[in-house]
C-alpha cells in the first residue's frame, strides 16, 4: 500500500469534528495493532464512511505515522507509566500512539492535537483516563519522545535475516524503513512531458524536482491528496515510486510488441509500458478477477489500452493461446520487505514460513511463464523484496534448472549488484526497496 493522501474531492463535504477523526483512527490502529488486521483493510474498511478528503488523508497519516514509529512509542509509555497497559486497554494504547505521532513525527501544532486527543479518549469511554491521557502527551510536548532502535520493531527471525543478507546496509535499512515514503509521480507521455506537467504543478504552488535517473518521474516535496494534482483525473500523471517506475527502463520491448504483464494489478507497470509505446499488445493477467477492475480503472484514466484475463500466470496451459510474448513482466507475490515504510503493518503481520511459501510461488511462476516466452524474448523479473531468498538466490535457482536462460546485466542506476540482478535498498535515492533481473531467452539457432 502506498501512504498516498485519500482520493476525492477536497471542500465538498462537511469535515468531522477533530475529536472523531482521532477516535477513528485509534480504532483503525488498534485492529491493526493488536487484533491482526491489515491496515489496507481496516482503512477500505472504515474510511468510505469518511466524506471529507482531508479528514480521510489525516486518518491515514497519523495512523502510517503510528505505525512506522510505534518503537519509539512504546519503549516511551513504558518508561513513562508507572502500570502497563492491560490487554483490555488496547484501544487506548492505540489512542495514545495516535496521539504521540500527532506531537512527533508530524509535528501538528500541539494545542489541536492533545486537546483533540484527550477528548476523544472521553469519546471512546475512557474519561478515568483522560487526565493520563492529558499527562502523557505532555510529557511528550515537553521532552519529546526518546529516540529507540528502529530494528526493535522487526521480527527477530526477519531482523536476523536482513542483517545476515545485507550487513554493510542493515542499520540503514531499519531507519530508512521507519521513515515516510516521499511522493512520487509518473507523467504520461500521451498526454504531458515532465516539463509542461512541472509548470502545471507550479502554477498549483506544488513544490516538485526531477530525477536523474527517471525521464518520466517528478518527486513532490509535500504530500498532496490526489485529487488536487493538476490533470489527475484527466490521466496527465500517476503516482508511483521512482523504483517501480524504474521496471520500464530494465527492458526495452521492440515496437508493437507482444507484452505479458504476469501479475498486472493494479496496472502501473503495464501502464507505464503502454504510455510509452500505445502499440503494444500488451496482456495483462491476475489471479484475482476483482482486481483487475483496478487495472481497468487504471488504464481507462490514463487512455491506454491493452487486453485483460483473469488467471493463474504460473499454469499457461489455462490460458495462454500459444504465440509466445517477446516480453514478460513478473512483478512476483513477495515478502514487501523493501516497502514497508508505504506498508508498515508488514512487520505486524509477516512470518517466516510466509518467505517459503512465496519463494515457492515465485519459482512455480517463472517455470510456467518461461514456456510462453519467444526465443530471443526477456523476461524481467522484479520484487518490492530485500530477501536475497527471494531475490538473488530464487534468479540463481532459475537460471541453474533452465539452460536456455541468460541472464542480462543491469547496470548500478538499478542498484547494488545481487547476483544476476540488481538490488535497491529502501531509501536509496528515495525511492522504495525493488529487486530487478533481467533474463533472454537462447535464440534457436
Amino acid at each position: 500500500m502506498s501512504d498516498t493522501p485519500a482520493q476525492g474531492s477536497p471542500g465538498k463535504a462537511t469535515p468531522l469534528a477533530g475529536v472523531a477523526i482521532r477516535a477513528i483512527a485509534a480504532r483503525i490502529l488498534d485492529a491493526v495493532l493488536h487484533k491482526g488486521r491489515s491496515l489496507k483493510g481496516e482503512f477500505a474498511a472504515q474510511l468510505p464512511a469518511v466524506a471529507d478528503v482531508r479528514d480521510r488523508a489525516l486518518i491515514e497519516a497519523m495512523c502510517f505515522a503510528a505505525l512506522r514509529q510505534r518503537g519509539r512509542y512504546e519503549a516511551a509509555l513504558a518508561s513513562w507509566l508507572q502500570k502497563p497497559l492491560g490487554p483490555r486497554e488496547s484501544d487506548l494504547r492505540a489512542l495514545l500512539y495516535i496521539g504521540l505521532a500527532q506531537l512527533d513525527a508530524m509535528q501538528l501544532p500541539s494545542h489541536a492535537a492533545v486537546s483533540a486527543t484527550v477528548e476523544a479518549a472521553r469519546s471512546m469511554g475512557r474519561q478515568h483516563q483522560a487526565g493520563m491521557v492529558n499527562a502523557l502527551l505532555r510529557r511528550a510536548q515537553r521532552e519529546g519522545v526518546p529516540s529507540a532502535d528502529p530494528a526493535a520493531v522487526w521480527p527477530q527471525w526477519l531482523r536476523q535475516q536482513i542483517i545476515g543478507d545485507w550487513p554493510a546496509h542493515a542499520q540503514a535499512i531499519f531507519a530508512a524503513s521507519a521513515l515516510a515514503a516521499p511522493t512520487w509521480l509518473r507523467v504520461n507521455r500521451q498526454r504531458n512531458d515532465v516539463d509542461g506537467y512541472q509548470t502545471l504543478l507550479r502554477e498549483a504552488g506544488i513544490e516538485s524536482q526531477r530525477s536523474g535517473l527517471l525521464s518520466d518521474a517528478l518527486q513532490l516535496q509535500a504530500s498532496i491528496a490526489v485529487a488536487s494534482l493538476p490533470g489527475f483525473a484527466e490521466g496527465e500523471v500517476s503516482v508511483q515510486d521512482g523504483s517501480a517506475q524504474q521496471a520500464a527502463d530494465a527492458v526495452q520491448p521492440p515496437a508493437a510488441a507482444r507484452v505479458l504483464d504476469a501479475c498486472a494489478a493494479p496496472g502501473g507497470k503495464s501502464a507505464h509500458l503502454l504510455e510509452r509505446d500505445p502499440g503494444l499488445q500488451l496482456l495483462a493477467l491476475d489471479v484475482d478477477k476483482r482486481r483487475l477492475n483496478r487495472v481497468q480503472d487504471t488504464w481507462q484514466r490514463l487512455g491506454v489500452q491493452g487486453r485483460m484475463q483473469a488467471a493463474d500466470a504460473s499454469q499457461p496451459q489455462s490460458w495462454w493461446d500459444g504465440e509466445a510474448f517477446q516480453l514478460i513482466l513478473l512483478d512476483a507475490p513477495c515478502s514487501a520487505t523493501g516497502v514497508v515504510r508505504r506498508q508498515p503493518d508488514v512487520l505486524l503481520h509477516r512470518r517466516a514460513d510466509d518467505i517459503v511459501t512465496l519463494v515457492a510461488l515465485q519459482a512455480r511462476l517463472l517455470d510456467g511463464l518461461w514456456t510462453t516466452l519467444a526465443p530471443g524474448g526477456t523476461l524481467l523479473y522484479t520484487t518490492c523484496s530485500i530477501l536475497k531468498q527471494e531475490n538473488e538466490q530464487q534468479i540463481a535457482a532459475f537460471l541453474q534448472r533452465t539452460p536456455d536462460a541468460h541472464a542480462q546485466p543491469l547496470d548500478e542506476q538499478f542498484g547494488h549488484a545481487s547476483g544476476a540482478g540488481r538490488q535497491r535498498l529502501p531509501g536509496e535515492g528515495d525511492m522504495d526497496g525493488f529487486y530487478y533481473a533481467a533474463i533472454r531467452k537462447q535464440s534457436v539457432t
